[in-house]
Formats: structure tokens, C-alpha cells, sequence
């Protein structure tokens, strides 16, 4: 089984659990489809521990751990078990973390995902970000916990809807991650457009006029010393797109507070083109026509398609795609 469907069939059926008890829904979908809302110190799900979640058993250190699932569990709710607490500041939704994780399949005891065979880097850890929409999976697991903390959560097979099967998941958080590039200052190609940072790293881009590229155009704003973005990897980046035709800002992940996260061929081509090959630490500007974007057609106020595209993208982190 791969990764990423996993994890996101993990979200999708979790989601809904996990957001019954907010008082507001997640917003109107993004540029990328989507749903968004924003970060909040509050617990979104505060999972409780149970019989189900303490009969689990783990054994080794992150980023390597043994999960062991005893037969004759109830799986009748979520439950969250605290195997070790950490001495960091308590996490919330949006926060940005590396970590590791094990998913166990209850019924078999197979492992479905191990977190640290995805790692880009020696360290045998990935990034983390606890996005309610997309990410719930690790909202559940992380929130409300003290960082450092490593926790065995056991979900239902009645959240994967009927016939689904129960899961186990183990999971660390470590270290608090840049929200920012932090790659060094290069100079940007002549004729594009240019990019100022506020105090928090959040770009603004202005348009210098004049007709749009027929192809991708993109420059490095900044050059980071991490691991090469490859196809099919799952990239953590912040950004901001612009329209060619009025400048307005549609879409925006410094808006909404936190990372977002995506595989790289699950993007239009030219936001695809931005990322591979690039590495983690570096801001990346690039010009997206419509035949790269969102394809030709006539420009309106509720569509992208027929609109040039901007984008400055910094480029946090990278979790590596699985094999079969």
C-alpha cells in the first residue's frame, strides 16, 4: 500500500470526526481543491484513552518503533493513549513539526506505513503539519500534547465507512520547523516580477506590466542546502499566487496560518515544474501560463482558467514517495 493514499483516505474518513465538535466549518476550497480554515489553539478532538488505546503496545524510539495490537479489541471510538509525554510547548492545529509515524493494520498486525522508510534525509524523520482538512490524522494523534510527546492511537474501521478496516497509529513529534525559506539570498533573473518579505517571511509580489510568457518562467529567490525534491514526493511549502491580469492575490497558504502539503504530481504542471528538482530551504518564483495552469479559456472573477499565474514558493520540507 502507498503512502499517501493511505494517509489521505486517512484524513478524508477522519475529518468528519474530528470537526463535529467545532463550532465553525472549514472554509470555501483553495486554488488547489482544497477546503480550508484556519489554526486555533483550542483542542479540535482531544482524543481520550481507553482499554483499546492502552492494550497497545510499543516498543523502540522514534523514528523506529514496534507496535504490537492484542486480539479481542472493541474498536468502538477513537482513543489516544500518551506512551511517553514530551517537555515541549503543547501543540495545536497548524503547528509544523517533524516526527514519525507507524499506521498498523489491527486485523493483520501488518505495518501499512512507516514513516521512517519515506525520510529524505539520515535522520529517518518527515515533516508534519496538523491541518485539520488534510491532515486530520495527525490533529488527532499530535494536538494538545506537550511536543516531543509519542502517542498509540487506535481508530475504527467504522471511520473508513462500512467494511472498513480498524487501524493503529504510533506517532512522535520532535521539533518544531521553519515556517520560511531559509535558503541564501540569490538574485533573481532580470524581467520578472518582484517580491518583497514581510517580518514573517509572507511575500508580495508585484507585477511589472506588459504581456505574459507563453512558458513557465521561474528564478530562484532563495537556495536551500536540503534534500532534492523528486517526482511524486510529498512537498511542505508556504505560498502565495497572484493573477497576471489585476495582480489580486487568489490563493494564499500565509493567509490560512500554516503549511500546506501536496504530492508534486498531484498539481498543475507548472507548479510541478517549481518544485522537482528544487531543494528544501529555497523560495522559488515562477510564472505559470494558462496552458501550464489552468488551461485556456475566458478570464473571470471565479475561475483561473485563462489567467497567467504567479507564485512565490518557499519550500520547508519533503517526504519521499513510497514503492509498492
Amino acid at each position: 500500500m502507498r503512502i499517501r493514499p493511505l494517509i489521505a483516505l486517512s484524513a478524508v474518513a477522519v475529518t468528519g470526526l474530528l470537526l463535529a465538535g467545532c463550532t465553525g466549518g472549514p472554509d470555501e476550497p483553495d486554488a488547489t481543491g482544497t477546503s480550508t480554515s484556519a489554526p486555533g489553539a483550542d483542542c479540535v478532538l482531544d482524543a481520550p484513552s481507553g482499554a483499546d488505546s492502552d492494550a497497545i503496545g510499543v516498543s523502540g524510539d522514534a523514528p523506529e518503533f514496534t507496535v504490537t495490537v492484542p486480539e479481542g479489541l472493541a474498536f468502538d471510538d477513537i482513543q489516544r493513549t500518551v506512551v511517553s509525554e514530551g517537555s515541549g510547548r503543547e501543540l495545536a492545529t497548524g503547528d509544523f513539526v517533524s516526527g514519525a509515524y507507524t499506521v498498523v493494520d489491527a486485523t493483520s498486525g501488518d505495518v501499512l506505513v512507516a514513516s521512517s522508510t519515506l525520510s529524505a534525509d539520515d535522520s529517518g524523520f518527515v515533516p508534519m503539519v496538523l491541518d485539520p482538512n488534510s491532515y486530520s490524522i495527525f490533529v488527532a494523534a499530535l494536538e494538545c500534547l506537550p511536543l516531543g510527546s509519542t502517542v498509540a492511537m487506535t481508530i475504527p474501521g467504522s471511520a473508513f465507512g462500512e467494511g472498513g478496516t480498524p487501524i493503529v497509529v504510533v506517532a512522535s513529534s520532535t521539533e518544531e520547523l521553519g515556517t520560511r525559506a531559509d535558503g541564501a539570498q540569490q538574485q533573481p533573473a532580470d524581467g520578472m516580477p518582484t517580491v518583497e518579505l514581510a517580518d514573517d517571511g509572507a511575500p508580495t509580489i508585484t507585477l511589472l506590466g506588459g504581456e505574459p510568457p507563453a512558458d513557465v518562467e521561474l528564478t530562484d529567490l532563495k537556495l536551500g542546502d536540503g534534500p532534492v525534491v523528486e517526482s511524486g514526493d510529498t512537498v511542505f511549502v508556504q505560498y502565495t499566487g497572484v493573477k497576471w491580469s489585476d495582480g489580486s492575490v487568489f490563493d494564499s497558504s500565509w493567509d490560512r496560518g500554516y503549511p500546506s502539503a501536496f504530492a508534486t504530481t498531484g498539481v498543475v504542471e507548472g507548479f510541478q515544474q517549481a518544485l522537482e528538482g528544487q531543494t528544501v530551504g529555497s523560495q522559488v518564483l515562477v510564472v505559470i501560463p494558462p496552458a501550464f495552469g489552468y488551461g485556456e479559456g475566458e478570464i473571470n472573477d471565479s475561475d483561473l482558467t485563462g489567467e497567467t499565474l504567479v507564485f512565490v514558493v518557499d519550500i520547508l520540507g519533503v517526504e519521499r514517495a513510497a514503492t509498492e
